[in-house]
């Protein structure tokens, strides 16, 4: 079964248990710090897909990081996860877990493409833009690209706001590619 299925399925599953223990949000934000910790460190990463690290020291590490930080519900499912032998699952199944749970409280998922790293005002203006798009909460992925030279994409679903300076540049490139004279001659 591929790893997407299994990050499915068990996501869903920690989602129902969740709701009926009421602590969803708290398992949300577990889960969503996993993720960042994830994401900025290559060395736990990797530390929870080597297959030469035991399962039982996997699981000391796990236990030494969040335990105290975590809910009793995403401690157990992180132990009972590394004794199952599925460390490499957990990853993918927090990024699930953190989909699902957007889908399941109406909130839309908007990038945002700009040169530099947004401070909380302009993210707050950006939020308030896909709000008044969409008419919902979104949460926003930032990513910084200097290849756009200047301005910003927003993308909110199959919608894309393109205010950036290369696509500025190229629509120029292509106007003037078009000469409008050549057919007056």
């Amino acid at each position: 079964m591929s790893l997407q299925r299994i990050a499915y399925r068990y996501a869903k599953a920690l989602i129902e248990l969740a709701e009926e223990q009421k602590v969803l949000g708290k398992v949300h934000e577990d889960l969503q710090t996993f993720s960042a910790v994830c994401k900025e460190n290559r060395d736990f990463r990797n530390m929870l897909n080597n297959p030469v690290v035991t399962h039982d020291r996997k699981l000391k590490i796990l236990k030494a990081l969040f335990e105290k930080r975590f809910h009793k519900i995403t401690n157990s499912f992180l132990e009972i996860s590394t004794r199952k032998n599925r460390e490499e699952v957990l990853e993918a199944t927090a990024l699930e877990f953190n989909n699902q749970y957007n889908i399941k409280q109406g909130i839309d998922e908007a990038s945002i493409t700009t040169t530099f790293e947004l401070d909380n005002k302009l993210r707050s203006e950006f939020l308030k833009a896909v709000k008044a798009i969409n008419g919902r909460e979104a949460v926003l992925k930032e990513k910084v690209d200097k290849e756009i030279i200047g301005g910003y994409i927003l993308k909110i679903e199959d919608r894309q706001i393109d205010d950036s300076i290369r696509s500025k540049l190229k629509e120029l490139e292509y106007k003037f590619g078009e000469n409008p004279y050549l057919g007056k001659l």
